[in-house]
């Protein structure tokens, strides 16, 4: 069964987006706070919150992935279009791109990342944590930024 479009998912599904956008500032919370764990010396603490990062980020993905599902057998659709012009669309764009493309070798780095912490491989931890932190930080904001632009920007089309 289709329905007409995306103001008429069932309520679950159409809660899905925020969710996901409060699943990627949690995770930011996190990996801001292993960073100042690590720095302070409290490997175990941060050791702990880093996988709990790992952990919303896995839960986030199948929270994305069950609302794009959804949403492609409701509407049709594969997401929601943004639906602001001009300066605002290529900044909307770029942020985008920028965050798919990251978000794509998060997954990797992260387990790479984590692998090296648990067998204590410190030296090359260390290596790419200083890769993989600054990469996975930019795609859990722009993450929020996304769901906050293509829900809650006020544009032409909103008035």
């Amino acid at each position: 069964m289709m329905l007409a479009d995306a103001t008429e998912l069932p309520g679950w599904l159409a809660a899905l987006p925020a969710v996901n956008a409060s699943l990627n500032g949690l995770s930011t919370l996190l990996l801001i706070l292993g960073l100042w764990l690590v720095k302070a010396g409290q490997k175990t603490a941060h050791r702990n919150v880093m996988l709990g990062a790992f952990a919303v980020s896995v839960i986030f993905l199948g929270c994305y992935l069950t609302y794009h599902q959804g949403l492609h057998h409701y509407t049709g659709e594969h997401g929601k279009a943004f639906s602001g012009t001009g300066a605002i669309r290529f900044l909307y764009l770029a942020i985008l791109i920028s965050h798919v493309v990251l978000a794509a070798v998060v997954p990797v780095l992260a387990i790479i990342t984590i692998v090296r912490g648990l067998k204590a491989d410190w030296e090359r931890h260390r290596r790419i944590a200083k890769l993989t932190f600054p990469i996975w930080l930019y795609v859990s904001i722009t993450g929020v930024v996304i769901y906050l632009m293509l829900y809650h920007l006020p544009t032409g089309a909103d008035s």
